[in-house]
């Protein structure tokens, strides 16, 4: 287990979580198992019960304050949905200070527009996150402000490994990613399932399918990270001259799933740009 991350001087680190869904929800966890950060130091806010109650279980503290987060937490994560998060910085701007490392997970937001809704000084970052940072196999980038360091960011990162894979970018590429990795989870489900349903066709359980077909995935994840190969070149090696493989991989071409999958990632990465627009 990690050891905890604490400010110089000021003990440990109180984590702050301005929206209580499932992304912050599974930051928040993916810090806790890892040991980054004690359950006890993290405090979420949100305007209701539902997602709150998500945060209770793990055994962080709550409140229906966002106010109250940024007066107990230097480092202040923004989860809400991109077009309440202009009101809720509104609302905590008169309470940020120099002390704190403020970050947003709204996809879409540019750090252009973060900047002008907080004051001059403000240390902002964004992030760009996905779901599997819940088992601490998430995809994430980072970008910085124009007033955060390299100290910020070294921070951020070493609390966000905890969760995954974290790599710093410029800003032009967070919205990309969120068309392949953030947006990608689901295009990897929707692949998965049909697997699987392909199996179930020629009469396997559903079960059993599904289970080989997600477990599939993760072995061929785990080959590209682990040997560097580009994927062409594993698909290569699978594919015997005359043999089943290759058989299926016309089918997917016939089917168009390289264009379907390029098609995919393009129109989440225009939908975040537009987000971004707004």
């Amino acid at each position: 287990m990690a050891a905890a991350v604490a400010e110089p001087g000021t003990g440990p680190l109180r984590v702050g979580f301005v929206g209580a869904g499932r992304m912050a929800e599974a930051i928040a966890q993916g810090f806790i198992r890892a040991g980054k950060v004690e359950a006890r130091h993290i405090l979420a806010s949100a305007p209701t019960d539902r997602n709150l109650c998500h945060f209770q279980a793990l055994g962080c503290q709550t409140t229906h304050s966002n106010q109250e987060v940024l007066q107990n937490c230097l480092l202040v994560f923004f989860a809400t949905k991109p077009h309440v998060l202009p009101t809720v910085l509104a609302e905590v701007a008169p309470l940020v200070t120099a002390e704190h490392i403020l970050v947003s997970v709204a996809a879409g937001v540019s750090l252009s527009t973060l900047e002008e809704l907080l004051p001059p000084t403000a240390r902002v970052l964004r992030v760009s996150p996905n779901l599997p940072c819940m088992v601490q196999e998430g995809a994430m980038v980072m970008a910085r402000g124009r007033h955060a360091g390299s100290s910020e960011a070294k921070l951020l990162q070493a609390l966000l490994e905890a969760c995954g894979q974290c790599e710093e970018v410029p800003e032009a590429h967070v919205d990309i990613h969120t068309g392949l990795s953030g947006s990608g989870v689901a295009f990897v489900c929707a692949f998965s399932e049909a697997l699987a349903e392909g199996a179930i066709k020629m009469g396997m359980p559903g079960g059993l399918a599904h289970r080989i077909a997600a477990q599939t995935l993760l072995g061929t994840a785990k080959m590209l990270q682990q040997n560097g190969q580009h994927p062409a070149q594993l698909r290569t090696d699978v594919c015997t001259p005359g043999g089943t493989t290759i058989y299926g991989v016309h089918a997917l071409e016939r089917g168009g799933l390289r264009a379907a999958a390029m098609s995919a990632v393009e129109a989440a990465t225009c939908r975040a740009r537009e987000l971004s627009g707004k």
